[in-house]
């Protein structure tokens, strides 16, 4: 087993982009410079490659399409990492320092993924690679060409050795992310098939050398137990809860590099399973529901710091890039832009040390749990027993019982809103809170209509509703939430004796978006109830 290096190792991450072909072993290699953007070969090398592939016993890191490896020779040895990003791969490279200790930035990087569970060998790839530079008019690099004769041995119970040869055009950091480089790797597929290369039937280097040694590993805690017929009740809900459980996860490394909108995505994905399980608390019961509520709740309250200051600090600086009066002061200014990145990084280092803390893999663990054995109540098994053999059967009404739960706790706050909301005698923040009450309640029954469509009860225009309600009244929260850290900015520079008129103008400019924000709340309303209508 590979240890962790507590080591402090520099790590770089380059996107990978690239396209890999199968090919014969006798298939010569065609003229490169007939690729387009490729004018001159500036030249070519020969490595001998040797890497060593890292997983869990049950794949975790190869099942989420993740390979962890430790590889000598060429000009990148190193532990690499890489993940998926959109249609490329990102890879993050550390040096090799303790020869088996994995560096552990990296490995915080899948920790949601393996948690606890150790690493060890599972394959071990050896290449003899032909590198060839392709180049520019002017001598930039613009591609490479790789020729990999492959040897590999998979070290899992029931591997064998196996070879093969492929190739692989991968874009440089020159033509990377260029609509340039995008028409290079198009083409280049096209050219090199047409020379006798063909799409490769495995997904990697790793796949091939793990063959069907792959499909006798154990399946990992979240993919174990019976599968559950997702047109079913219990089904849709469990396939819900298992879509949220795998965002969560994926969002992980991406939080912890501070990536754009990855703490509200995760935020999303952590409320929207709390959600369910205090929704659907008719098909799923048991003491665990409620701890796991509990746990989910703190994992977004830690998120919703971040998320909260992430958002005012964008408003903040669109409002003072905005501004043509003049009358906001540097000093001012300079506190507001400040005084949010701080509070932002203070954040995001909590969501960090969450993130690697033994209660929220704990979290993980449970959920998992969960999802490979349901705590279905006996109505939730019943309903799916009752259901016609040939599997046509409409799902039961429990979860239209649920959306109506959810639909009348919409419009009682709804009418908490009409009643109180216009009182001036009330202290302003308490009106607020009765629409901000009606946002969580209309969150809570856009989830749940989400689910129930999975089902196939027709609810995508109520879901689609909720959304739009959510939405706007999610304006208005921003709003208020600006205004309360305007307040206490203000009242932080009243102490150190500043001027705090520019302060005043921004609390009133948020006060003017929040109403704003409200002017379609009543369409909104009316779009829910109709919706809804087309479900009862």
């Amino acid at each position: 087993m590979s240890g962790q290096d507590s080591k402090k190792h520099d790590i770089e991450t380059f996107l990978e982009v690239e396209v890999k072909l199968a090919v014969d072993e006798d298939t010569a290699v065609p003229d490169l410079t007939a690729l387009p953007g490729v004018e001159k070969i500036l030249g070519t090398q020969e490595h001998n490659l040797s890497a060593i592939y890292y997983d869990t016993e049950d794949l975790r890191l190869t099942r989420a399409k993740i390979t962890l490896r430790r590889r000598t020779g060429g000009n990148d040895a190193g532990w690499h990492l890489k993940l998926p990003s959109g249609a490329a791969r990102a890879e993050l490279r550390a040096e090799l320092a303790t020869p088996l200790e994995i560096p552990a930035e990296l490995l915080d990087h899948v920790r949601a993924i393996v948690r606890n569970a150790p690493l060890s060998p599972i394959a071990q790839v050896d290449n003899r690679r032909v590198v060839t530079c392709l180049g520019s008019a002017t001598g930039e690099v613009v591609a490479e060409f790789c020729d990999d004769h492959v040897t590999a041995w998979s070290l899992l119970p029931g591997g064998q050795r196996t070879g093969w040869r492929e190739w692989e055009v991968e874009l440089s950091e020159f033509t990377s992310g260029t609509e340039d480089g995008a028409r290079l790797i198009h083409q280049a597929e096209n050219f090199l098939i047409a020379a006798g290369a063909r799409k490769s039937s495995s997904p990697s280097k790793l796949f091939t050398a793990l063959g069907e040694s792959y499909d006798l590993a154990p399946l990992p805690p979240h993919l174990q137990g019976a599968e559950l017929d997702p047109e079913t009740p219990a089904g849709a809900v469990i396939s819900a809860l298992r879509g949220h459980r795998d965002a969560i996860v994926a969002w992980d490394p991406r939080v912890r590099a501070d990536e754009w909108d990855s703490v509200h995505q995760m935020r999303v994905s952590t409320r929207e399973m709390r959600s369910l399980l205090e929704t659907f608390e008719g098909i799923l019961e048991g003491e665990e529901i409620g701890s796991l509520e509990s746990e989910l709740k703190d994992v977004a309250a830690t998120l919703g710091i971040a998320r909260d200051a992430e958002v005012v600090e964008e408003r903040f600086v669109e409002l003072l890039d905005s501004d043509a009066s003049g009358l906001i002061d540097a000093t001012a200014a300079a506190h507001i832009r400040g005084d949010m990145r701080t509070d932002y990084e203070a954040a995001h280092a909590a969501i960090v040390e969450m993130l690697n803390s033994e209660r929220f893999l704990d979290l993980l663990d449970d959920i998992d749990e969960l999802l490979a054995n349901p705590p279905l109540s006996e109505s939730a098994v019943a309903d799916d027993d009752d259901e016609d053999e040939d599997g046509g059967g409409e799902p039961d009404d429990v979860l239209v019982k649920h959306l109506k739960k959810g639909y009348k706790k919409v419009m009682k706050r709804h009418e908490k809103v009409e009643e109180h909301f216009h009182d001036t005698s009330l202290p302003l923040h308490e009106r607020e809170d009765y629409v901000h009450d009606v946002r969580k309640a209309a969150k809570k029954l856009r989830y749940a209509a989400v689910a129930a469509e999975g089902a196939g009860i027709s609810s995508g225009r109520l879901a689609k509703a909720c959304k739009t309600l959510q939405s706007l009244l999610g304006d208005f929260q921003d709003a208020v939430t600006s205004r309360d850290r305007i307040e206490r900015l203000a009242h932080e520079a009243r102490e150190r004796g500043e001027d705090t008129f520019a302060y005043g103008m921004l609390y009133q400019r948020e006060l003017g978006r929040g109403e704003d924000a409200l002017e379609g709340y009543h369409a909104a309303i009316r779009d829910v109830k109709k919706a809804f209508s087309k479900i009862s």
